[in-house]
């Protein structure tokens, strides 16, 4: 039988071997697509700085030292959402602010109020007496994805407009807020912050805000967190509108604890944790619903309760004054009670 020999077809548009020196294929020269993959990049990075940065303000605070003259002087960045002058930051950068002032990319100074705080995400909303202002426009945070660009400005240390880019390196991080709420979704990103970036924005490659710079992890390189979009968006309206997020309140003190496997057995219960009553405010929601030291909170309503922070998420999304239904173990008995959660206490706001 004859030998059919196969001669190898190349395609039109790949790129023709090259024979090296000592008869094996030489890869194509990559130098121009690199340089024009760069070219893309920096002009992106060039095109948000330009769209996005008079959107970026300083935000310089004043605080009243107890027993001292003086104040003591504070910076963070801020991004404007609203044209009439509405500014969103960080709660810790304005908390306990007796003057506050906004310095606009040109270079314009303005006092600013504090419209609105909420401590559980970190975030604040200024006021600035003034309108017709550069905006930034808020993205999609929950259509983020791992190794996207990500691009922060602010004001790090005093240095205005300074622009930092990276990578989201992770998606959904918990974070603890200063007041010890747990904040989810948190976006994680290698874009640099200093002191002084907390507030700001970070943006995606078309200039959508997609997370307010929050925290750094001191002495890590490249492990930054911005709060996401989303939970901006969220608060944003109603910080503006009543000064506070209303979330609803129990009043009791609690800790997780794991449950004993015969106790789980003899109940059938679906989780080995339930979050065990430490204290109980008399004049509290879980005070009137009869609700004692020593329980084992294991639900409300349908939703599963195996940390203080699983109930946290619920009061959140709850209506406030709208009956719900705790269901626990007092002694080896499954017992449910009726409870109405009220307001939590609000953040005092001034200015």
């Amino acid at each position: 039988m004859d030998k059919i020999r196969y001669k190898p077809i190349l395609q039109a548009d790949d790129p023709q071997p090259v024979s090296g020196t000592n008869g094996t294929r030489a890869l194509p020269d990559t130098r121009e697509s690199d340089a024009d993959l760069l070219d893309a990049y920096s002009r992106a990075v060039v095109r948000v700085a330009g769209s996005v940065g008079p959107t970026v303000v300083s935000v310089v605070v004043g605080k009243t030292l107890q027993g001292r003259r003086g104040e003591q002087i504070g910076a963070g960045s801020g991004v404007i959402v609203a044209p009439e002058g509405y500014i969103m930051t960080n709660n810790h950068v304005v908390q306990g602010a007796g003057r506050i002032e906004v310095r606009l990319a040109d270079g314009t100074a303005l006092p600013a109020r504090l419209a609105g705080a909420d401590p559980a995400t970190d975030l604040a909303v200024l006021r600035a007496d003034t309108g017709g202002l550069p905006y930034a426009r808020f993205g999609d945070s929950a259509a983020l994805s791992v190794g996207q660009l990500a691009i922060a400005i602010g004001n790090p240390l005093g240095f205005d407009s300074t622009v930092s880019t990276g990578v989201l390196s992770a998606l959904g991080r918990a974070l603890r807020s200063r007041d010890g709420r747990l904040i989810e979704n948190i976006i994680q990103h290698t874009a640099p912050l200093n002191p002084g970036n907390s507030g700001g924005p970070l943006v995606d490659s078309r200039g959508r805000v997609i997370g307010i710079n929050t925290a750094i992890i001191p002495m890590a390189q490249g492990i930054c967190f911005a709060i996401p979009s989303n939970t901006a968006a969220w608060v944003l309206p109603q910080l503006v509108a009543d000064g506070r997020v209303r979330r609803g309140y129990l009043g009791i003190a609690g800790q997780s604890r794991p449950l004993e496997r015969s106790l789980i057995r003899a109940l059938g219960l679906s989780g080995n944790q339930a979050v065990e009553v430490v204290s109980v405010s008399r004049a509290s929601p879980a005070g009137h619903a009869g609700l004692r030291p020593g329980d084992l909170i294991i639900a409300i309503n349908d939703a599963c309760v195996t940390c203080v922070d699983d109930l946290h998420r619920f009061l959140t999304t709850w209506p406030i004054a709208e009956p719900a239904t705790l269901t626990l173990i007092r002694g080896r008995q499954r017992i449910t009670l009726p409870i109405i959660p009220t307001e939590a206490i609000a953040c005092p706001v001034t200015g």
